[in-house]
């Protein structure tokens, strides 16, 4: 093998990964010596993104697409299952039924943007835009509600079906709203901070925890033969291998069945692998709590300090990578419906959870809040990156409702995904499709207040 720097291959990884580990370096030092930067509250990552995306289009530094998308893709996985193998502390909250409820206010959601959406385009149409394909404004829940992924797939399938530059104005919707979970919700807390109702938990205000914080009664020690660290990251990465095996057999025996179903279902299952994982995750630590109750084993293997630490590490990394691989060229001639769908679908995002999550968080109202918001305009990690300045230990329900909200979501917004297969066969079925969607999200805001009654 050659080792020099001829060979690509061996050496891309370490390149691309010293950017970002460079970035993030500097970021931290412009927020511990800049006034400025550490009062507007951006998140380090965040910052450290912004670098690199403006050293890219700058041309100092070579981004390798691919590798970040990768990046971005498996840290969503990674660190949602070592969030997910963590001991509980507490088990507060039996039969609250918040997961489902989370569920129904994501796919209300999706429900609120696809309407904003809808009635942009059909109006643009029937007006200044006749030209313009009427169903793209569901491309604003794809990309607002359910990322990058999402969006590639139904702009392509859109583009198939008329939409010149469909697939490109679907991830241009995911890039901004990346950017409006990152800018506006940065800005939304420093709103909420000067007027008192939101208090960012520095560091330094954390009491400083003992030695049972970082080594629990009963767990393995941390001098053995086997590094401790080690152990976390081998339960981790063992639990992604069983996710892609899940994965992988599943969407196996759909395509065995059925091609048609396999082309929506296996392209939803494999986006939305990190649920997958999050649920094997929780299984190996019911597993291993059992094996410890009935004699099986002696040892705690999980370290949660540890884990939080990993859980950590890969958010970082993928919020920088997710926002260095934005494209700003995605977008080609349809400006006007994008800048409307993706500012008013913001807006009418915001406004639709500020109601409620008032709801279904109400003991941690603005944690909820703030990370349902992050998620519904970006993605899980923008959610959790917000989620981490008001609650840089993750001590609420709030991250864990992202994941169970997404499990329930992924049930309750199968009509999403007909409906958005529906919409494109001519103006009728259009203005049919805002019409059921309406229906849908009255029937939702029903069942969310059913469930907080019945707790």
């Amino acid at each position: 093998m050659d080792y020099s720097a001829v060979n690509q291959s061996l050496w891309n990884i370490i390149i691309q990964l010293g950017l970002i580990a460079g970035v993030i370096l500097f970021a931290n030092f412009l927020r511990e010596k800049v006034s400025f930067v550490r009062r507007i509250m951006i998140p380090i990552a965040v910052l450290g993104g912004f670098l690199l995306l403006i050293l890219k289009y700058l041309g100092i530094f070579t981004i390798d697409q691919n590798f970040m998308e990768m990046l971005v893709y498996h840290g969503i996985a990674l660190g949602f299952i070592a969030m997910s193998l963590r001991v509980p502390v507490s088990r507060n909250g039996k039969g609250d039924l918040t997961g489902l409820k989370s569920g129904a206010v994501i796919v209300s959601t999706y429900l609120v943007q696809g309407v904003v959406g809808l009635v942009i385009t059909l109006l643009l149409s029937m007006t200044v835009m006749p030209s313009l394909f009427e169903a793209a404004g569901l491309l604003l829940p794809m990309g607002y509600g359910q990322g990058p992924g999402q969006a590639n797939n139904v702009g392509s399938s859109y583009e198939a079906l008329g939409f010149t530059g469909g697939r490109s104005f679907g991830l241009a919707v995911a890039a901004v709203g990346y950017l409006v979970a990152c800018v506006v919700g940065i800005i939304i807390m420093n709103v909420l901070v000067r007027k008192g109702k939101l208090k960012r938990k520095e560091q330094s205000e954390q009491a400083i925890p003992g030695t049972d914080y970082f080594q629990g009664r009963d767990e393995i020690p941390i001098s053995d033969s086997v590094d401790k660290l080690s152990v976390q990251l081998a339960m981790v990465l063992l639990v992604y291998l069983a996710t892609y095996l899940v994965a992988w057999g599943v969407t196996s025996g759909i395509s065995a069945i059925s091609e048609g179903v396999a082309k929506t279902v296996n392209t939803l299952i494999w986006g939305f692998n990190f649920i997958i994982g999050s649920a094997l995750a929780i299984l190996v630590r019911v597993l291993l709590e059992k094996g410890k109750k009935v004699g099986l084993m002696k040892r705690q293997y999980q370290n949660n300090y540890l884990l939080n630490r990993l859980s950590g590490f890969f958010f970082d990394m993928m919020i920088v990578a997710g926002i260095a691989s934005i494209n700003v060229e995605d977008i080609q001639g349809l400006w006007v419906p994008f800048i409307l769908m993706t500012v008013l679908g913001a807006i009418a995002t915001w406004v639709h959870l500020s109601i409620v999550c008032k709801i279904v968080y109400k003991d941690y109202f603005y944690e909820g809040l703030i990370s349902m918001f992050g998620m519904l305009t970006g993605t899980i990690s923008s959610g959790v990156l917000l989620l981490r300045e008001i609650d840089p230990e993750l001590s609420t329900p709030a991250a864990n409702n992202l994941v169970l909200g997404s499990s329930f979501g992924i049930i309750l917004g199968a009509p999403v995904l007909v409906l958005v297969g529906l919409a494109p066969k001519s103006t009728m079925f259009c203005w049919i499709v805002a019409g059921l969607v309406v229906v849908y999200y009255a029937i939702l805001c029903l069942l969310i207040r059913k469930l907080h009654r019945r707790k």
